[in-house]
């Protein structure tokens, strides 16, 4: 193996709620180092490959301000939290959203951008991580190559793709936290081609990570699910634009999908999924679901989930953990669609994603293990999800 044993996380968006939430921790793993991985699935499922505090944090946003700023605006983490960081956190750099006409002239800065911070930490391996907001269905224009596709104008394409090529084409790792869908089949044949591998689509936090698990359970027993009524209220800037029905469609649409994945057939209109603004909640996400069962002769059963979370705050550590995969991945000579990440998305893309919870869970175990046999003299270290 190489000698790069550290992840270089590039966050699209990075002065968000969810990108100054894992500033915030890098920061924290960089001071304490096992300290603060408790939140880290992957502290023992890829033990013995790259030390905890071995992480760095940079990436993209259009704001001017500090990370630190950006922290203090979002109000995710009370300041006497991170301003711990605050000497840590002021190291790291974060560019300004690349200027260009055409989508080839972002791709080109975007790579400069990422040579740039990849010299200042060569240890690591740079991730490049997709958080920025949804972007709805969005429409693929016409072309017949990635270069055609680059000397389109941006403006009229999804902000994420710039990034999502420029990853790809250097062969870096990409992962796609949003519900945006950058992954055409071109650039999942160029990911192949450069030996980038690459993990999404939109990142299952809460109230769905939930619903995979209970519906999961209810399989397993052969209960027949009846409805499943979903409700989420958030009063981020996730949820403001959110509100938008246009924007929301593909969100939803994962949303309500997840659910037929797991149990194997469809209820139709009888799962309902709403996601509304109230700014009051804050990053502090409320989601209620009413589930309807049924047993034994048909009788009926009910069960009710009130889930009070703090999004990003579930979130930030599933970036991290997805980026210490990508970096063993990478490492290990893997590249394309990683279907077998599927835990930590509501619509897994690659090649027959697992669907149960315990199909995901099992799918890391194999993914792990794979990984200890071929980064040679670690495979004593390895320790099931």
């Amino acid at each position: 193996m190489g000698e790069k044993k550290g992840a270089m996380i590039l966050a699209v968006g990075a002065k968000g709620a969810v990108g100054s939430t894992v500033a915030a921790l890098v920061a924290a793993l960089q001071e304490e180092g096992e300290r603060s991985s408790q939140c880290l699935t992957t502290r023992g499922c890829l033990a013995g490959l790259m030390e905890t505090g071995a992480i760095a944090f940079g990436g993209w946003d259009t704001k001017p301000h500090s990370l630190e700023d950006a922290l203090e605006r979002q109000g995710v983490i009370p300041r006497e939290i991170w301003s711990r960081y605050r000497g840590l956190l002021e190291k790291m750099e974060v560019f300004s959203e690349p200027k260009g006409t055409t989508l080839g002239e972002k791709t080109k800065m975007i790579q400069e951008d990422i040579l740039e911070a990849s010299s200042r930490y060569p240890w690591a391996v740079p991730v490049v991580v997709d958080l920025l907001p949804a972007f709805g269905r969005g429409t693929w224009p016409e072309f017949g190559s990635l270069e055609e596709l680059m000397s389109m104008r941006s403006d009229s394409l999804m902000p994420d793709l710039p990034y999502a090529l420029a990853a790809t084409r250097m062969g870096i790792p990409f992962v796609n936290f949003t519900s945006n869908p950058v992954e055409h089949d071109l650039l999942v044949r160029e990911a192949l081609a450069k030996g980038a591998p690459m993990a999404g689509r939109d990142g299952k936090t809460g109230q769905t990570y939930l619903k995979v698990v209970i519906a999961s359970a209810l399989k397993a027993r052969s209960l027949l699910v009846e409805g499943w009524y979903s409700l989420n209220i958030l009063g981020n800037d996730d949820g403001r634009n959110l509100s938008r029905e246009d924007i929301a469609s593909c969100k939803l649409e994962n949303k309500t999908r997840v659910l037929e994945e797991v149990l194997g057939y469809s209820l139709g209109d009888r799962h309902r999924v709403r996601i509304d603004f109230y700014e009051p909640r804050g990053d502090c996400k409320e989601a209620w679901d009413v589930i309807d069962f049924s047993g034994a002769f048909g009788l009926p059963m009910s069960m009710r989930v009130n889930l009070m979370a703090r999004d990003s705050v579930l979130a930030a550590p599933m970036v991290i953990d997805l980026a210490r995969w990508m970096v063993a991945l990478k490492q290990v000579g893997e590249k394309g669609l990683i279907g077998d990440l599927a835990f930590f998305f509501k619509r897994p893309l690659g090649e027959s994603p697992p669907a149960t919870f315990h199909e995901q869970l099992l799918a890391l175990d194999r993914l792990a293990m794979m990984i200890h046999e071929r980064w040679k003299g670690h495979e004593e270290h390895f320790s099931p999800v």
